[in-house]
């Protein structure tokens, strides 16, 4: 058992590869052919701006990353930011404290991921079938929640904290590399990790092993659901508002950001390091594009046309 556990170990262990480098290859590309463009890209100020709108989808696509990884999609990253998201205005606005709020928010998340997951893992259903069933489940209980209005009258206390930095370091930014740095521990050095490897790589022979697949499976989804709360959370701090109809076409960005970055839709494959690179390089498109002054369906035409080489690329590399 203990050779076989390191012979998965050794096979679905998260390192940086040619995939991630060719990724980091992409990035310095995109910014030296914007920094060539336009002359505010490459500025300390730009810079930061590119990290912290990136901050939101990289948190989220981490999360997406783990399902993926675990061969599963999560489709309702979207919908759950929102419901965590009017759940913490609503009991910030009635008077809850703000660390309360913010509980009661992960607890929404990973409640969420939890239903999920013992769908996917003891029920039998496929991911796509159940996360998208989610999706139109979750944006509806929030938008009866709220009547669907948004929720103003964000305590100062919390937006002060989300729109404050450290040592001239935005918050957001701190917020998604400490998520990474979890990630990035959870992924190689605890067992949790190799399991989430096995399962994607070859569910059965994960079984076989004494892999347990289903608290695997439900695992992912709840730090899925966990972390699309935080993110909500972090818009919810820069708007100053929560909404309804808040993290539309989340799922889509993240899953593009953890592509791009190397994750397979097969399983199997995946890591934190390249899903970084890919939020890093959907944000540089988009604030590139908007300093040109380009029309944001070119930015989906762009996106588009990167994730399909990345799938391309992910096909070629598996020798398929």
């Amino acid at each position: 058992m203990s050779d076989t556990k390191n012979e998965l170990k050794q096979a679905f262990s998260l390192k940086f590869n040619i995939r991630d480098a060719g990724t980091l290859i992409g990035l310095i590309i995109i910014f030296i052919v914007f920094s060539l463009l336009s002359p505010v890209f490459f500025t300390a100020p730009n810079l930061i701006n590119i990290m912290q709108q990136s901050a939101i989808n990289a948190i989220v696509a981490l999360g997406m990353t783990l399902v993926i990884i675990s061969a599963g999609i999560d489709l309702s990253v979207g919908p759950v930011a929102a419901l965590a998201a009017v759940v913490c205005a609503s009991l910030m606005v009635a008077g809850v404290s703000v660390p309360l709020a913010v509980i009661a928010a992960l607890l929404v998340g990973a409640l969420y991921g939890l239903f999920n997951g013992v769908l996917i893992a003891y029920a039998g259903l496929q991911p796509f079938i159940v996360t998208l069933g989610s999706l139109s489940l979750c944006r509806a209980i929030a938008l009866i929640y709220t009547g669907g209005n948004p929720i103003f009258g964000i305590p100062s206390s919390f937006r002060s904290f989300i729109n404050g930095s450290v040592l001239g370091i935005p918050c957001p930014i701190i917020i998604a590399a400490v998520v990474a740095i979890v990630l990035y521990i959870i992924l190689t050095k605890t067992p949790l990790g190799e399991y989430i490897f096995a399962v994607g790589g070859n569910e059965e022979a994960a079984r076989v092993c004494g892999v347990p697949v289903a608290k695997t499976k439900i695992a992912v989804y709840v730090i899925s659901g966990v972390l699309a709360a935080i993110a909500a959370l972090i818009l919810v701090g820069r708007l100053g508002a929560a909404e309804p109809t808040l993290g539309n076409l989340w799922e889509m960005n993240a899953i593009a950001a953890a592509a791009i970055g190397g994750a397979s839709l097969m399983g199997g494959k995946g890591s934190v390091f390249g899903t970084i690179l890919g939020a890093i390089i959907l944000g540089s498109l988009t604030n590139g594009f908007t300093l040109l002054n380009i029309q944001s369906f070119y930015q989906l035409l762009a996106t588009g046309i990167i994730i399909i080489v990345a799938m391309l690329v992910d096909r070629a590399t598996r020798g398929k």
